[in-house]
């Protein structure tokens, strides 16, 4: 029974795995040239909005069961980083919380 168990968690843990991936450079830029996706400069002119005066640390995008996710990381004037989510295609906000 315990080998089952373990078997499934590895099955789920694979299966999540195989539904997101981090897309680069050049396969981003294709997406916004595109226009599937919106621009970068508006995703962090979105996510800035959310918590002026931030600046942007890190941003990838990715894609999570077939939709493009932008993934910001900003940090305010008090140095709290935030981590926020973007639909990159809509632009619409899924996440935004403090990073702890």
């Amino acid at each position: 029974m315990n080998t089952i168990l373990r078997a499934a968690i590895l099955v789920a843990l694979t299966t999540s795995l195989a539904q997101a991936r981090d897309l680069g450079r050049d396969e981003a830029q294709r997406l916004r040239d595109a226009g599937t996706i919106q621009s970068f400069e508006a995703l962090n002119a979105k996510a800035l909005a959310l918590h002026p005066g931030s600046s942007v640390e890190e941003a990838e995008l990715d894609e999570v069961y077939g939709k493009y996710i932008y993934e910001i990381e900003l940090r305010d004037p008090q140095g709290i980083v935030w981590e926020l989510e973007l639909d990159a295609v809509s632009g619409q906000l899924l996440k935004d919380h403090q990073d702890t």
